[in-house]
C-alpha cells in the first residue's frame, strides 16, 4: 500500500493568501506602525496639553509673591504715577481715542505708532492708594511718559493692608501719641520695624479674644436660651418649669454678659494702645496720610530690599497665604478655610463613597442573577456617570438640605426654629451630593477589581468550608482591594475638583466658622464652608478688583492641585503597600 506523503496543495493561490506588499511602506503598513505612530503622536501631544498648563499655572502661581521694584514715572499732562508693574501689553489705538489726547501726547502717540506699524506699548501699574484715587490699577503707555522721568524712588515704601489694598509712598514721620518721634525716611523707617513686631501681636490678641474668647461666650449665651426654648416648647411660658428655667437663664446671662464685658474692655484696651501708633505717609503727588500701623499687614523699601530681603518677603506671604484667612474682598490674604474644607470634605466624602460602592458592586458581581433586572441597574449606573454635576448639585440642594435636613431639624433642633440647623447647605450635604456623584466610578472599578480575582481562589475557599460571606470577607476582598484603591482615588480626583455642586449644598464665598473646632462635638457637619475650587471662581469671576485677584487665582489653582496630588498619593501609596503585601503573600 503506497504512503502519500506530499503535502496537500492550497486551493488558494498566493495572492489570495496574504496580501502582496508592495516595498518597504506595504510592510510597515501591514505591522500597523502607522497607528502606533499616530497613537503615539496623540499621546504626546495630549501629555504636551497638560504638561503646558501646569507649567503656566505654576510660573504664574511662583511669582505671585515675588516682590518688583517700585517706579515712579511722570507723564505729559503732569501726572505722576507710582507702583508696581505687573503687566506688559501692546495695542493699536482708534482715531477717536487720539483726537481727545493732548496735542504734544498725540504727537508722540503718533511717533511711535509710525516706528511700529501701528502698535503701542504700555504697562499696567498697581499704583494702590485706593481711598485717594478709587483705582488700584492704571495702565501707562509708553508714549504718555516724558522721556528719561521714569525713576526707583530709593525711599518708595509698600504698605500692605487690612483694608483698601496696597498703599505705595514715601514715609514722613512716625508718630507716638500725638508726638513726632522720627521725620527722616531712614528714621521712620527704623522707628517703624522697632514698634510695629508689638502692634501686630496686639493685633493678634484682639483677634483671638474676639473669635474665640469672645466666640465662647456667645455660643454659651445661645446655647442657655435654647435650653430655655426647648422648656417653653416642651411646657409652656405658664409652667412653673419655665420660671424656674427663665431664673436659671436670667443668671446665667447675667455672668456671661459680666465676662463678656470684661474681655470687651481688654479688646478696647488693646485698640487704643495699638491706635498709639501712627506712620505718616505722603503719596508721589504730595498727598499726606496717616496710617495706623494697627492697619499694616506688611510693609517694605521695596527698592532697597537685597535677595536675601526679598527671600523674607516671598516666604512671609507664602505662609500668609497657606496658614491666614481671606481679606480684602478674597484677594489678599491666605486660603487656609479654604484648604481644610476642601481636604474634609473629600475625606467624608471619601467614607461614604467607598462602602456603598463597594457593597453596591459586591452585590452585582457575587450575588446578583444576570437578567433584566441587573443588566437595567448596570446601564442605569453608567448612565448616571455622565450626569453633569450641577443636577446632583439641584438633588442634593432639594432631598439632602430640604427634605433630609429639614426633617432632622423638626426632630432634633425645633428649638433653633425657623433658623435652619441641617435645613440648609452644609459639608456633610456637600459630601453626601459628590458620593453620589462620584459612586459610579467607585462601582466600576471595584467590579473590574472583583472579577480580576481568580475563581480557583474562591474555589480553594469552598473546599477548606470556608461559607460565601467568608470567601468574599478574607479571600475576595482583600485581593481586590488594589482595585477597589484605584476606584477611590479616581473618584477622590473627580470629587475635589467639583465646583458647580458646591455652590448649592454648602460652599460659601467666606466661612467665619470651620467645621471643627475645640467645642464639643468638635466636628460640626452642619457648617458651610470654603473651598479651593469655589474659592477660584469667586476670585475670577465675582471680584471686584479681578486685576488683584488675577494672580490669586494662578496660586490657589496650583494649591488645589497639589492638595488633590497629596490626596491622591496617599492613596496610591497604600495601595502599593497592600500589593506588596498580597504579591509577598501569595509564594
Amino acid at each position: 500500500m503506497a504512503i502519500l506523503t506530499e503535502e496537500p496543495k492550497s486551493t488558494l493561490k498566493a495572492s489570495q493568501r496574504w496580501p502582496r506588499s508592495s516595498g518597504a511602506a506595504g510592510a510597515s503598513a501591514a505591522r500597523g506602525e502607522p497607528l502606533i505612530w499616530i497613537s503615539g503622536g496623540a499621546l504626546a501631544v495630549s501629555l504636551a496639553m497638560i504638561g503646558g498648563l501646569l507649567v503656566l499655572v505654576a510660573y504664574h502661581a511662583v511669582r505671585t509673591f515675588w516682590s518688583v521694584p517700585v517706579i515712579r514715572v511722570e507723564l505729559r499732562d503732569g501726572t505722576i504715577v507710582m507702583g508696581e508693574v505687573t503687566r506688559y501689553d501692546r495695542f493699536k489705538p482708534d482715531k477717536m481715542t487720539l483726537a481727545d489726547l493732548p496735542e504734544e501726547t498725540r504727537a508722540a502717540f503718533e511717533k511711535t505708532m509710525q516706528k511700529d506699524d501701528g502698535w503701542v506699548s504700555r504697562r499696567l501699574v498697581r499704583t494702590g492708594n485706593y481711598e485717594l484715587t478709587n483705582e488700584h490699577f492704571r495702565w501707562v503707555a509708553q508714549p504718555e511718559v516724558v522721556p528719561d522721568s521714569e525713576t526707583r524712588p530709593e525711599w518708595a515704601l509698600v504698605l500692605e493692608r487690612m483694608a483698601w489694598g496696597r498703599f505705595y509712598g514715601f514715609p514722613e514721620a512716625m508718630v507716638i501719641d500725638d508726638k513726632v518721634v522720627a521725620n527722616k525716611p531712614d528714621e521712620v523707617w527704623n522707628a517703624f520695624q522697632q514698634h510695629f513686631p508689638k502692634v501686630v501681636e496686639d493685633r493678634n490678641e484682639v483677634r483671638r479674644l474676639e473669635k474665640r474668647t469672645l466666640g465662647d461666650i456667645n455660643h454659651d449665651i445661645e446655647q442657655s436660651r435654647l435650653r430655655l426654648r426647648e422648656v417653653e416648647l416642651k411646657h409652656g411660658k405658664q409652667s412653673s418649669e419655665y420660671q424656674k428655667a427663665q431664673k436659671a437663664f436670667d443668671k446665667e446671662e447675667a455672668r456671661l454678659t459680666a465676662e463678656y464685658e470684661k474681655v470687651g474692655k481688654r479688646i478696647e484696651d488693646l485698640r487704643e494702645q495699638m491706635s498709639r501708633y501712627l506712620l505718616k505717609m505722603k503719596t508721589a503727588d504730595g498727598v499726606e496720610t496717616d496710617i495706623k500701623l494697627a492697619d499694616i499687614v506688611r510693609a517694605y523699601p521695596a527698592n532697597k530690599l537685597t535677595l536675601a530681603g526679598k527671600l523674607q518677603v516671598y516666604l512671609s506671604r507664602i505662609w500668609e497665604f497657606l496658614a491666614d484667612e481671606p481679606r480684602e474682598a478674597n484677594s489678599e490674604g491666605g486660603v487656609f478655610p479654604a484648604i481644610f474644607g476642601t481636604v474634609m470634605m473629600t475625606l467624608i466624602m471619601s467614607l461614604a463613597v467607598v462602602p456603598l460602592g463597594v457593597l453596591a458592586a459586591l452585590y452585582l458581581r457575587e450575588y446578583a442573577k444576570s437578567g433584566a433586572m441587573v443588566s437595567a441597574v448596570r446601564i442605569a449606573i453608567n448612565n448616571l456617570a455622565g450626569v453633569p454635576s450641577i443636577v446632583f448639585g439641584v438633588f442634593g440642594l432639594g432631598f439632602f438640605c430640604y427634605i433630609v435636613g429639614g426633617g432632622i431639624d423638626h426632630l432634633f433642633f425645633e428649638a433653633r426654629l425657623p433658623s435652619p440647623t441641617f435645613g440648609t447647605g452644609g459639608i456633610l450635604w456637600a459630601s453626601l451630593t459628590l458620593a453620589l456623584l462620584t459612586l459610579p466610578v467607585v462601582i466600576v472599578a471595584t467590579e473590574e477589581a472583583l472579577a480580576s480575582v481568580p475563581n480557583s481562589m474562591r474555589e480553594g475557599s469552598y473546599a477548606c468550608g470556608a461559607g460565601k460571606w467568608q470567601t468574599l470577607r478574607r479571600v475576595v476582598l482583600p485581593q481586590a482591594m488594589p482595585g477597589i484603591l484605584t476606584g477611590t482615588i479616581l473618584a477622590m480626583a473627580r470629587g475635589a475638583g467639583e465646583v458647580a455642586p458646591l455652590m448649592l449644598v454648602g460652599a460659601v464665598k467666606l466661612a467665619p466658622e470651620l467645621p471643627f473646632d475645640h467645642r464639643f462635638p468638635f466636628i460640626h457637619l452642619e457648617r458651610s464652608f470654603m473651598h479651593l475650587g469655589f474659592h477660584i471662581y469667586d476670585l475670577g469671576f465675582q471680584s471686584q478688583n479681578s486685576e488683584a485677584a488675577k494672580p490669586m487665582v494662578y496660586a490657589t489653582t496650583l494649591l488645589l492641585i497639589m492638595v488633590i496630588l497629596v490626596l491622591n498619593l496617599s492613596a496610591i501609596y497604600l495601595r502599593n503597600r497592600l500589593r506588596k503585601r498580597f504579591e509577598v503573600g501569595s509564594f
